[in-house]
């Protein structure tokens, strides 16, 4: 595990789609090879094929036209028919390929390139449901949390009758803030054939690929699944289990394959308690809603936790779940959060689309999306990034927080700036970004001792060289003037 690894987010249900001819619909073997190694040579670690399970298409007239959703559509697809819509990935019927995207043997085949080019294969794991038409609510009814008639009575959204076992009431997976997601069924935690069920499952997923992305992690903890469905277990006299389930799973995980990789997507400030459990990374949320809403210090105090956690982070400013990230910061901003996230230390998450400057968050359910033309200046802007932060310094060097000091008296414009650099065997990296909407400048103390008196910086993302004296940069700080969201990368 590396302190600058990268991990490319690819929807591949509708990727695949642009890579179909008259004749046939793609499968993985249709993506060329020039695409693998674009992302290869762009220093990627990881490739995340997110939405490759088997769904229930049955659940698609009744759960995926719901006023939300349709809404949802209409913003992001002119003229979307019923037949563009194909159901959530996170609603799935079992651990298969989807046959619409490939079988085993093109996915082992696949898999086989990304790791001839250095790379590794995440694939999505859902531990906390099925979807509501899955085969096992037939042939394993005991696996699903099952509820009372006047469970159902007092709260028909959240809880169903079976049609197979008319006496069986389920309860719908969902996330205690919202309401439950009606195209799932919720798995019982508290029951340890659905435990063992689920490790065997997980167990079985790691011999097609190389770590999987954990939806929701944080849901089928104790305390969580307990406080959601307190009701249902306490009328069914349910016993929590001694032993968290992540503990258990990640511990067998682990035992027979020390470099599979668990990411958890997880929020709620329990990235801490996960990490602890035996996930390699946890989403940091965290920063992507300070980058949104917070102000430069916030991120500063952000980024002074402990390494440890830091290590295991996962930055990023744009993923299926959240809106392109040249929406909802506009273009400037946007670059400059990127530089902010590929520059620290943790997993960097990019989604695909995001190096065109796509503006279109594309709902999961739909498997058609929309043309957007590419943005030549971010795709760029992206090159450009790429190319520095793939230097060994950024992954083998020591990462430092650096204080801001003010340029003179009374010029407060210094609390809207970042830095920090990175040194290895040599070299050295200072990172500055004015997060703000407003010219400012800074004065930064580098140890430049036993530098010439006179030495030079060179900016690599604007390929720019300056000169500086050493003394007044060691003592007084290197002056720093920046427009509106624009940033520096140094080489000295």
């Amino acid at each position: 595990m590396g302190t600058n690894t990268k991990l490319y987010e690819i929807n591949i249900r509708t990727f695949l789609r642009r890579y179909d001819s008259p004749e046939k619909r793609a499968t993985f073997n249709d993506i060329p090879l020039t695409f693998w190694k674009s992302l290869a040579d762009k220093g990627f670690n990881y490739i995340w094929l997110m939405g490759i399970w088997e769904t229930c298409p049955s659940v698609i007239p009744e759960h995926c036209f719901q006023e939300g959703l349709v809404n949802s559509y209409n913003r992001a697809l002119k003229n979307w028919t019923k037949e563009d819509v194909i159901g959530s990935p996170y609603a799935i019927n079992r651990y298969e390929i989807n046959s619409s995207l490939g079988d085993k043997d093109e996915l082992r085949f696949l898999r086989k390139i990304i790791h001839s080019l250095g790379m590794k294969l995440i694939l999505d794991f859902i531990p906390n449901h099925f979807s509501v038409d899955t085969i096992y609510k037939e042939s394993n009814p005991n696996l699903f949390l099952q509820a009372s008639e006047d469970d159902l009575k007092d709260d028909p959204h959240t809880f169903f009758r079976s049609k197979v076992y008319p006496d069986i009431i389920f309860a719908h997976g969902r996330d205690p803030f919202f309401p439950a997601w009606t195209d799932t069924i919720q798995l019982n935690y508290f029951n340890p054939e659905t435990r063992s069920f689920i490790i065997n499952t997980l167990l079985n997923i790691m011999n097609i690929c190389d770590g999987v992305r954990c939806d929701m992690s944080m849901l089928v903890m104790n305390n969580i699944f307990l406080n959601t469905w307190r009701g249902v277990i306490n009328n069914s006299h349910i016993q929590v289990p001694e032993v968290e389930f992540w503990k258990e799973a990640i511990n067998k995980v682990k035992s027979e394959n020390q470099n599979f990789l668990l990411i958890a997507e997880t929020y709620w400030d329990l990235e801490w308690d996960l990490q602890q459990l035996g996930f390699d990374y946890t989403y940091d949320k965290k920063l992507l809603d300070r980058l949104k809403d917070g102000t430069p210090r916030s991120i500063h105090e952000h980024l002074k936790a402990d390494l440890s956690y830091q290590l295991k982070s996962v930055r990023f400013i744009e993923n299926h779940d959240e809106d392109r990230v040249t929406q909802s910061l506009g273009t400037e901003r946007s670059l400059a959060a990127a530089i902010i996230i590929s520059t620290i230390h943790g997993m960097h998450l990019f989604f695909e689309g995001q190096f065109g400057g796509y503006r279109i968050k594309l709902p999961v359910q739909l498997g058609k999306e929309p043309h957007e033309h590419e943005v030549k200046s971010i795709e760029k802007f992206y090159d450009k990034l790429f190319e520095i932060t793939n230097h060994e310094v950024f992954h083998k060097g020591i990462w430092k927080l650096l204080d801001i000091n003010s340029s003179w008296e009374r010029n407060n414009s210094f609390n809207n700036i970042l830095a920090w650099n990175w040194s290895y065997a040599g070299h050295q990296r200072l990172i500055v970004v004015n997060y703000s909407n407003t010219v400012s400048q800074c004065r930064i103390k580098l140890d430049v001792e036993g530098y010439e008196e006179n030495f030079k910086l060179i900016d690599l993302l604007h390929n720019t060289t300056y000169w500086r004296n050493s003394e007044e940069v060691h003592h007084t700080g290197l002056f720093i003037e920046l427009q509106a969201f624009k940033s520096h990368i140094f080489s000295y």
